[in-house]
């Protein structure tokens, strides 16, 4: 082809360059779509990311460790840390508070990594308002039919919970054109790989390129 080099040895660069800021990824959805089983796949695939780990007063659930899939904190210690602005966002869910710890996201975007938060409507609106260059990814069930299915088979949760979770849920579905993408969790492996070709395709877009970048690219001689 034109005498081009097509093949080559040299390992993919996958991940960002340190020595520019790193990308803010943002998954929202309803509760039960499937945005935790998502990540967990995903995660391992993507390089060096770091997963923004949630604040909650929601009570443990079976097989949950603190610091794990989420902080465990009471509403107490909670509110005081609104009060001191340690949050990126934050928003009540069905009676409990969910929020993003603000200090670990700040420092992990300066040192050029990645970070994904897996957060509900209402946070992804501070984080769009609080950092406007993050990627704002929606995961929709395939029906609500489907979405009220797999919240009663999780069996955590009583009939009026499930019902404000649903009502919710039509409301977060409504919103999904303020997102930049939008993934339908009807196949497992379908939707994960959705999310690592918008990660792909994030990491790949010129108007993240540095100087650095650039500078490489003009490099003559040697290679």
């Amino acid at each position: 082809m034109d005498g081009e080099e097509t093949r080559s040895e040299k390992p993919r660069r996958d991940v960002p360059r340190r020595d520019r800021r790193g990308l803010a990824l943002v998954m929202a959805g309803a509760s039960g779509v499937g945005k935790g089983t998502i990540r967990e796949e995903a995660v391992p695939r993507m390089g060096d990311v770091a997963f923004s780990v949630s604040a909650t007063t929601r009570p443990r659930r079976p097989g949950e460790t603190d610091g794990l899939q989420y902080r465990f904190l009471s509403e107490a210690a909670f509110r005081e840390t609104i009060a001191a602005g340690g949050f990126l966002e934050w928003a009540e869910y069905v009676g409990d508070l969910y929020g993003t710890p603000r200090a670990p996201v700040d420092a992990a975007l300066a040192a050029g990594r990645d970070v994904l938060l897996e957060i509900d409507l209402a946070g992804a609106r501070q984080v769009a308002a609080a950092l406007p260059e993050a990627v704002l990814v929606f995961v929709a069930p395939p029906s609500l039919a489907e979405l009220e299915r797999r919240l009663r088979g999780r069996g955590t949760d009583d009939a009026a919970k499930i019902a404000k979770r649903l009502a919710r849920a039509r409301e977060e579905i409504r919103a999904t054109g303020e997102f930049d993408y939008v993934i339908v969790n009807d196949r497992l492996d379908d939707a994960v790989e959705d999310f690592l070709a918008i990660v792909r395709a994030e990491r790949l877009r010129a108007s993240r390129l540095t100087e650095a970048d650039v500078a490489a690219f003009l490099r003559e001689g040697d290679a």
